[in-house]
């Protein structure tokens, strides 16, 4: 199986960040070859009923689940509640989880079941900093002031993924099914820190499709080139200089905080002349221990966007030179880190057409009055259109490649990592606002309420629906390898 990850051509590793209201991508949906279509046989048919009722037995469990995974809001390489809570309802369904995968302390796998297809299941657990909010209540008000909080909906992911493998488990202990299934949490992937870790050490070797979700505010899924998901390289970039008394003797220091605020001056000038497809932010992480002490170390955090390697490429070279320059100018040294990085991802078509028949069968959930006052109070409160819930599917959209300058640039995730190594989609699910910026308080108003308990019930049958298919009817396997291997990688390797 090909390596696909864009540390490997810049010599480090790892991935980035979507906002939890993120549209779909603009193209216009295109109608290429036949359509694929899920198993339709009688067997098949009453496999499906089954395991949607299986979800829907789960509902009180779902709520559970996902309340709690909200409550602990841990950070990035933090997950050890949230990894010790869902292992230990896996094990106790009989999976064999294996923990600290790619030498990562809160990564885990859980496997049941053998033989082939083997299918694995995925989302992302980690949350966002200063993003604790009190549920179900439409202005800000944390849980507690300044902590982290599920400001991206990374708390119901899990909790979807484990409702349907429990769902399909009981179907294929029924019914004789033959297949595995694997189960695994994207950590850090705010810190852009894992995934692609997971595929060099062969995590996704012997996986034959991968279903991965992220909450939106809408159910569905796309294909093709993620024409809105740019690519990054995080960088961190260290200043060393001399210390000094800042009042008695400051020219006998070398300033590690003015080299790192020259670089982003530079930055912020170069910006006009970028290309507009590009997004590019920092944070000092070190900017000095007191104000009459000259900083003798100082460090900036950057992440570099773009569409394709060569760009992002070009993007962290100007940034290594500009502070290269700083440090020149200041009589610093400087260092350089690479702590993460995401390939633009492209999605299998055979499984998001399986995937959207689904979609189109299992439907938005019905809404209540209270969740749609809660919805437009939220949008009123950020003055934004009062729409409430989505009470209509999106169509499918998908494009083999968008030329880059239709491209307008967006959020980055290293699930694009996994799925230039194994057929890979993305589902959408419902259990999300069309409000929040992204990444914000307001983002989490909903994560622990009846909204998102519902968009995770309605994910997980979807995700149930699809996994039986793909186990009842292999051909699917070898047909969404057909376009992995002849139309997404013929030219791009």
């Amino acid at each position: 199986m090909r390596f696909r990850y864009l540390l490997i051509a810049l010599g480090v590793t790892a991935s980035a960040t979507v906002g939890a209201q993120r549209r779909p991508p603009a193209p216009e949906p295109t109608n290429t070859g036949p359509v694929a279509t899920g198993a339709t046989t009688p067997e098949a048919m009453q496999n499906k009923q089954n395991v949607g009722l299986e979800v829907d037995a789960m509902q009180e469990n779902i709520q559970k689940w996902n309340d709690s995974v909200f409550s602990f809001g841990e950070l990035g390489f933090q997950e050890f509640e949230t990894t010790k809570y869902l292992t230990t309802i896996l094990r106790q369904n009989g999976f064999t989880v294996q923990q600290g995968i790619a030498g990562i302390p809160t990564a885990w796998t859980a496997r049941w079941g053998s033989g082939k297809p083997v299918i694995a299941l995925g989302s992302d657990v980690d949350c966002i900093p200063q993003a604790s909010q009190k549920p179900g209540v439409a202005y800000h008000d944390p849980i507690i002031e300044g902590a982290p909080g599920h400001g991206e909906g990374h708390n119901s992911g899990m909790p979807l993924q484990i409702a349907a493998a429990l769902a399909v488990k009981k179907v294929m202990e029924q019914q004789h099914l033959q297949g595995t299934l694997m189960l695994w949490p994207g950590i850090a992937e705010e810190l852009v820190g894992a995934k692609a870790y997971y595929v060099r050490a062969g995590i996704f070797k012997d996986v034959d499709i991968s279903i991965f979700t992220h909450v939106g505010d809408n159910l569905g899924v796309s294909w093709g080139d993620a024409g809105n998901q740019n690519g990054l390289v995080s960088v961190e970039f260290s200043f060393k200089g001399e210390s000094a008394h800042g009042a008695s003797a400051p020219w006998r220091g070398r300033s590690a905080l003015d080299a790192a605020e020259l670089m982003d001056v530079g930055w912020n000038f170069r910006r006009e002349h970028l290309r507009i497809q590009q997004r590019s932010h920092y944070v000092i992480t070190n900017g000095g221990d007191q104000p009459n002490v000259v900083p003798p170390n100082a460090a900036v955090w950057y992440y570099f966007r773009e569409t394709d390697y060569a760009h992002i490429k070009e993007l962290w070279d100007i940034g290594e030179r500009m502070a290269k320059a700083a440090a020149m100018m200041t009589d610093t040294e400087v260092s350089m880190r690479v702590l993460g990085s995401a390939w633009p991802g492209h999605f299998n078509k055979t499984i998001a057409e399986v995937m959207n028949a689904n979609i189109e069968k299992v439907g938005l959930p019905a809404w209540t009055d209270a969740d749609q006052t809660l919805a437009k109070a939220l949008q009123h409160e950020l003055k934004v259109p009062e729409v409430g819930m989505a009470t209509k599917l999106q169509p499918m959209r998908g494009r083999e490649v968008i030329p880059d300058d239709e491209k307008r640039g967006g959020g980055s995730d290293d699930i694009g990592d996994i799925s230039w190594n194994v057929p890979t989609v993305t589902l959408r699910y419902p259990s999300n606002m069309a409000a929040g910026p992204g990444h914000n308080w307001a983002n989490a108003i909903s994560m622990a309420t009846p909204i998102a308990h519902k968009g995770i019930q309605a994910g997980a049958k979807v995700v149930a629906l699809t996994v039986i298919d793909f186990l009842v009817k292999p051909e699917l396997v070898a047909q969404a390898w057909d376009y992995f291997r002849n139309v997404q990688t013929k030219n791009t390797k």
